[in-house]
């Protein structure tokens, strides 16, 4: 009984911290003999709390809510603080690497947060990963907003990236870890609704403050208040039960917080579960892989190699980069003023809001293979088509916005969702925890690079040769993807474990 309620609690902690992770359907063999084993109170046919369940989803989530507000408002940042007009600075001038350098070092943060935090993200515990992550997206934001040069605002783009690696290492496993199972699915795909919820906040903060003068300092600043929230709630929130079980920090402990997690359903049973998980676990997480050379070992190789090349072909096809120079786009385009280039930003915001709706009710019934596939496909073409605009001028503008349009939808029924979820499904259960920390420091690391180029890239080369490289590069990808992605839809982690047996 206590072996399978230890490996339980280790595949919800590890597995389903990743977005739009499904519901696990175990083998039927195995469904018997967990109902028989279960403990009174257990997850199935649990009753939800929903005021408490959304809070503990709603405070963390605020998390990714900033990672994605930083995307959008660095799109109008970067017009207003390069405009002579409206930046309110005597160094507006800035050179394509220092625009590179200000969009990329929130990403060279995160990557140093996501290598701190795989280092001692456990030892500090969900709850205070998260508050040091919000007090280090605070005191960033009026870092930057109240910069007196460059430097300064660089230093403080670099300490909100940090602030990124440690909430986007910690909101995920929270969320899974505090919710009740039968909607923890539905809130883990909520997640990726909030960041790009948050990248349309920030396209709407460029709009209204691109030409103020000094409108970008107002566009960085307003992350302040956010973060504050974000502190108010996990000073209110308990700690993860799970993580304090697995902590070793006691029975006491983790049935406090559990009863606090499952507000006005909390009984004694609850706590007895807990108790149980807490004998069980032994206050560690024994089994799991602690070295990254099992990673190396051939049955890993193909689940490794389908993780590492989508996360890496999600970056270097370029959109999520493109996302941060998008009003710099339409202005060169053929928007020309400021307000009306961030206007249409603010548009593909809500069109890529929309179709991340789309992903999330879809992955089941369609298929992880055909909207990655598909998907791709799109991202190709609109890519051949942003490049063939920038050749024939007098279609540029329009053409742009269609494209765009149809790159960011693309991307959000393919790379976007889809990337996370195949990482939580394809790595086996005992190297799944190092995998997709490392599938998280290459994500960060593909994007600080290509967004720390693309300026240069572009400059050096146009707009239209940097547009057909990327789309040879999504060919690339859709070939890779068609060689070694299988089809998960439907089966369970078990079943997609056997297939790198055979």
């Amino acid at each position: 009984m206590c072996s399978l309620g230890a490996l339980q609690a280790r595949q919800t902690l590890e597995v389903e911290g990743a977005p739009l992770l499904p519901v696990q359907r175990p083998r039927p063999e195995r469904a018997q003999l967990a109902k028989r084993q279960a403990p009174q109170g257990g997850h199935e046919g649990e009753d939800v709390d929903w005021l408490t369940t959304s809070l503990l989803f709603l405070f963390p989530a605020i998390g990714g809510l900033l990672f994605g507000y930083d995307i959008g408002a660095t799109s109008g940042a970067l017009v207003s603080m390069t405009s002579q007009q409206y930046s309110g600075t005597d160094w507006y001038s800035l050179s394509a690497f220092q625009s590179g350098l200000v969009v990329s070092l929130s990403l060279a943060g995160a990557l140093l947060g996501s290598g701190a935090a795989l280092l001692y993200g456990d030892k500090l515990g969900r709850r205070r990963e998260l508050l040091g992550a919000s007090a280090l997206y605070g005191a960033a934001s009026l870092v930057v907003a109240l910069a007196p040069g460059l430097p300064t605002v660089m230093a403080g783009r670099l300490l909100y990236g940090v602030g990124i690696g440690f909430a986007m290492h910690a909101a995920p496993a929270y969320i899974a870890e505090t919710s009740p199972a039968r909607v923890r699915g539905l809130l883990i795909s909520l997640k990726e609704a909030f960041i790009v919820g948050g990248i349309l906040a920030g396209y709407a903060a460029s709009f209204v403050f691109v030409e103020q003068l000094g409108g970008w300092r107002w566009m960085y600043g307003l992350a302040a208040a956010p973060a504050v929230v974000l502190a108010a709630g996990m000073l209110w929130l308990p700690e993860s039960p799970r993580w304090l079980l697995l902590s070793g920090a006691g029975p006491a402990a983790a049935s406090a917080a559990l009863r606090k997690a499952k507000g006005r359903t909390a009984n004694e049973a609850v706590v007895q579960v807990g108790r149980r998980w807490c004998v069980c676990e032994g206050g560690g997480s024994q089994g799991l892989c602690s070295n990254f050379a099992e990673l190396l070992r051939p049955r890993y190789r193909r689940p490794l190699a389908i993780g590492m090349s989508l996360m890496l072909f999600q970056q270097i096809t370029g959109q999520p980069s493109v996302l941060y120079y998008a009003a710099k786009i339409f202005q060169a385009a053929g928007f020309a003023g400021a307000e009306e280039a961030t206007g249409v930003s603010l548009v593909l915001g809500f069109f890529k809001l929309i179709m991340t709706g789309i992903a999330v009710a879809t992955v089941d019934s369609w298929g992880r293979r055909p909207l990655l596939l598909y998907g791709v496909s799109g991202i190709v073409l609109s890519l051949l088509a942003l490049g063939t605009a920038q050749v024939a001028r007098d279609m540029v503008a329009w053409t742009n916005l269609v494209a765009l349009l149809l790159y960011v939808g693309c991307y959000q029924l393919s790379f976007g969702p889809i990337s996370w979820l195949l990482c939580g499904e394809v790595f086996p259960l005992k190297v799944r925890g190092q995998a997709i920390a490392l599938a998280t420091l290459t994500n960060f690391g593909s994007n600080f690079l290509v967004s720390l180029a693309l300026p240069t890239i572009t400059e050096s080369f146009g707009p239209a040769a940097t547009y057909f490289t990327f789309a040879a590069i999504g060919v690339g990808a859709v070939v890779t993807i068609h060689a070694i992605v299988p089809e998960t839809k439907g089966k369970t982690l078990e079943e997609i474990e056997a297939l790198w047996q055979k």
